[in-house]
């Protein structure tokens, strides 16, 4: 798969008045300035710089590479992107291993008769790191013995529950990730997606539990809701950055703060959100009616929340690839004063690209309070925000690898809860997180990797966009 080249802009229809030429008209200044903007982004290696998704650095984007032997050595000997990323984590789960060997006193206690029991300690070694996998991987994607007991009157269910967590777990994350990247794509660093998915849980529940409407329409409302409470945060962000020139970063952070304590007023009072009779922070229940559907019922877990976000990253993946608004938001990434040139408002594309992120973490909170939880606490809004920042530089800020990087982040935090129950508590479920941080350190340092497998050095490999985010 091709990005945009970087010879000059996309068509766009007549009507939209961008900078993109007229087909009836010869290229004009403002055209050729987009086109500029395009290829100062391919001088810095981003993206858009016209490489195809196997890594084949100049090729123009209107032909696509064959996908020969020689183009898949070539891939994997210079270290494209995928093959990068696929390293990386490869990478990470040997350090892991080490983690896991080092929190099993029984490996560590062969290690001490080493160099009498040498056999033994590798046995006990591999033992160890291979359980440990293995139960992560039954946990988050399959478990062979289901299918036994499934011939034995067991549940056909059972054999896609370890599928079905990993989905569920994955959903918020691929939306709060959606709302990192879409926001990364326009040059702008969205560390407010937990505010605004409190602003979009907040505005969920009410509708659920406070409005009484008929089945159906009341469900669709507050996954509009949810959306739309989280664009208000992210269109005051966009606002604040485009009138005054205030930096997203410090806003965004800033705004964070704000909503948790938003949060905990509005839980403390039973005239707000708190449920009557309670004394903790907690919400009444949503009502049945606004519940989002599980797919096939419980188990699986997976809901229509999961299908929601996989219709958010297709819809996501059209705006910035085939639409003259997606051409806007890349091209003031690649340069807002050259977008500025050719006649892009730059001001409107950061107002509007900060709306859909906001929206995307909205979104994220109603399929949580909708869907997996159906009561919204204090503590509801987890990790999902900085998550949703590891999962957008994982996915190197398109839709599709945020998809993908969502469920492995999935699949790591329903396997590291089996594995924790596997073990005994031996290998504790933190070792997730430190195989989350370790994945993301050695995607975004591609010449440790590079160094450590003796790849040959390439033009780039599509984080230096990312870093894009940080620009003024």
């Amino acid at each position: 798969m091709t990005e945009t080249p970087a010879t000059g802009p996309e068509p766009a229809p007549d009507s939209t008045g961008s900078a993109a030429a007229q087909p009836d008209e010869p290229a004009e200044a403002g055209s050729a300035e987009a086109g500029s903007a395009e290829a100062g982004s391919a001088e810095a290696g981003s993206a858009e710089a016209g490489q195809t998704e196997l890594g084949t650095p100049g090729k123009p984007a209107g032909s696509r590479a064959r996908l020969t032997g020689a183009v898949i050595i070539q891939a994997i000997t210079q270290g494209s992107s995928a093959v990068i990323t696929i390293l990386a984590i490869f990478l990470a789960l040997i350090v892991g291993g080490f983690l896991i060997v080092f929190s099993d006193p029984v490996v560590t206690k062969a290690w001490s008769t080493f160099f009498s029991y040498p056999v033994y300690a590798l046995a006990q070694t591999w033992d160890s790191v291979s359980f440990a996998y293995s139960q992560m991987f039954e946990g988050a994607i399959f478990n062979p013995s289901t299918i036994s007991a499934a011939f034995h009157g067991g549940s056909i269910a059972a054999i896609f529950y370890p599928l079905s967590s990993t989905c569920a777990q994955a959903t918020p994350l691929i939306l709060t990730g959606l709302s990192v990247a879409i926001a990364f794509r326009a040059g702008l660093f969205n560390i407010g997606a937990a505010g605004q998915w409190v602003g979009g849980a907040v505005v969920a529940t009410w509708l659920g539990f406070g409005v009484s409407l008929p089945p159906g329409i009341h469900v669709i409302v507050c996954v509009i809701g949810g959306f739309v409470g989280g664009a208000v945060i992210g269109w005051f962000v966009g606002l604040l950055k485009a009138r005054t020139g205030a930096h997203e970063v410090i806003v965004t952070i800033m705004l964070n703060y704000v909503m948790y304590d938003l949060l905990s007023y509005l839980l403390s009072h039973p005239t707000m959100l708190q449920e009557p009779h309670q004394t903790n922070q907690i919400a009444p229940f949503i009502a049945n009616d606004a519940n989002l559907a599980h797919v096939g019922g419980p188990p699986p877990q997976v809901g229509i929340g999961f299908l929601i976000a996989v219709a958010a990253a297709l819809a996501a993946a059209w705006l910035l690839s085939r639409t003259t608004t997606g051409f806007e938001f890349r091209t003031v990434g690649a340069s807002p004063s050259a977008a500025r040139t050719a006649g892009i408002k730059v001001e409107r594309s950061w107002i509007l690209v900060m709306l859909l992120a906001g929206g995307l973490a909205g979104l994220s909170a109603a399929t949580v309070i909708q869907g997996t939880n159906t009561q919204l606490t204090f503590n509801s809004y987890g990790t999902y925000g900085p998550d949703g920042i590891t999962v957008a530089l994982l996915g190197r800020a398109k839709p599709i690898g945020v998809v993908l990087a969502g469920l492995l982040f999935g699949a790591l935090h329903v396997g590291g809860t089996y594995v924790e129950a596997a073990t005994l508590g031996q290998v504790p479920a933190d070792i997730v997180q430190v195989l989350e941080g370790l994945i993301v350190l050695f995607v975004a340092a591609p010449a440790l990797i590079r160094a450590v497998f003796r790849l040959r050095s390439t033009a780039g490999t599509g984080m230096e966009a990312v870093a894009k985010g940080w620009n003024g």
